[in-house]
């Protein structure tokens, strides 16, 4: 080729470079089952507006909240086969599948919010995350859930023997379920999105979950007696399919990790806001809350329950350094 139509080429490559259109941002379809003002929804989309800046509008999260894909269990499914891009659920039912999962749900592990979040924040949090991957998921952060206690229709529940036989939903997890048993009561699956119509109807006695959930919900208007149990610190964490994840550059990837990570930041401060209107709204209506109660007799009750999870060697000594830590 001539030096003359080799410059000639090359000049057509540069401008049909220059005049290419940019490629398409992508899109990325995150399912939450909270309403699109609760503050793990609030802060997808604060991670989504970082994701933009950072990518120069190529990459954006476009969250379907309120269960518009589907109940949390379903959307488990459709994220570990990549027709869900990223998903932020509770960790209990992420035991079916990750292990590890199965131990920040279990009942009475954190001594508080501030020994959960030194779990969380550290060394094991960022372990347990890792252990996601093996089993089709991306875990890119955690984000605050509070402490669930046990809320219920006719009457408050002041001991163990008062939950004998009462009817309770419970998250999809064989944790759960296991747990609810251990304290005499009668376990009951269900979405969370038919808790509220169960309650009202009589199908169930009461269910379990935190301040906020408990509000958001209207389930504080058919449940008014609340036991601060605090039974689980269960935070929620946010996943992302292999395949999406694997669609991303390195960069990217770099980029995904850390606006996940700050909106952890931002979540928690309106966690805590949050938490604190609900428990005043609740209060406001009448809710019966009962604080004095045998607490040791709970913790005992669930013995067999955390045998259950440490027979397992590996998971038992993620138990002892969790209950080490500071």
């Amino acid at each position: 080729m001539s030096p003359v139509r080799s410059l000639v080429v090359l000049a057509l490559i540069l401008v049909a470079i220059l005049i290419a259109p940019a490629a398409p941002a992508r899109e990325f379809r995150v399912a939450d089952t909270q309403v699109e003002d609760y503050p793990t929804v609030q802060a997808v989309l604060h991670m989504s507006r970082l994701i933009e800046e950072q990518t120069g509008g190529r990459h954006r999260l476009r969250v379907f909240h309120s269960r518009q894909l589907g109940e949390e269990q379903d959307t488990i499914e459709q994220t570990r086969v990549g027709a869900i891009d990223l998903n932020r659920t509770n960790v209990a039912p992420m035991g079916a599948f990750v292990p590890a999962a199965n131990v920040l749900a279990l009942p009475f592990l954190f001594r508080s919010k501030a020994h959960l979040h030194a779990v969380l924040d550290g060394p094991i949090g960022e372990e347990i995350l890792a252990s996601f991957e093996p089993h089709g998921f991306v875990a890119l952060t955690f984000y605050d859930s509070g402490a669930r206690s046990i809320y219920t229709r006719n009457r408050p529940v002041r001991s163990l023997a008062d939950l004998a036989g009462l009817r309770l939903r419970v998250q999809q997890s064989d944790l759960m379920v296991a747990m609810v048993k251990a304290m005499g009561a009668v376990p009951v699956q269900l979405p969370y999105g038919q808790v509220e119509t169960a309650l009202a109807t009589g199908l169930i006695d009461g269910a379990e979950n935190n301040w906020p959930s408990y509000v958001t919900t209207g389930h504080y208007k058919v449940a008014p007696h609340y036991i601060l149990t605090e039974h689980t610190m269960s935070p929620e964490v946010l996943v992302m399919s292999r395949r999406a994840w694997d669609s991303l550059s390195a960069d990217d990837k770099a980029i995904f990790r850390a606006a996940a990570l700050a909106s952890n930041r931002a979540m928690r401060q309106q966690w805590n806001a949050l938490e604190e209107r609900s428990r005043e709204q609740a209060r406001a209506v009448g809710t019966t809350v009962v604080g004095r109660f045998d607490r040791d007799a709970f913790v005992a009750a669930m013995a067999g329950v955390h045998a259950g999870v440490l027979n397992d060697p590996a998971l038992r000594r993620l138990v002892e350094r969790i209950r080490e830590s500071e």
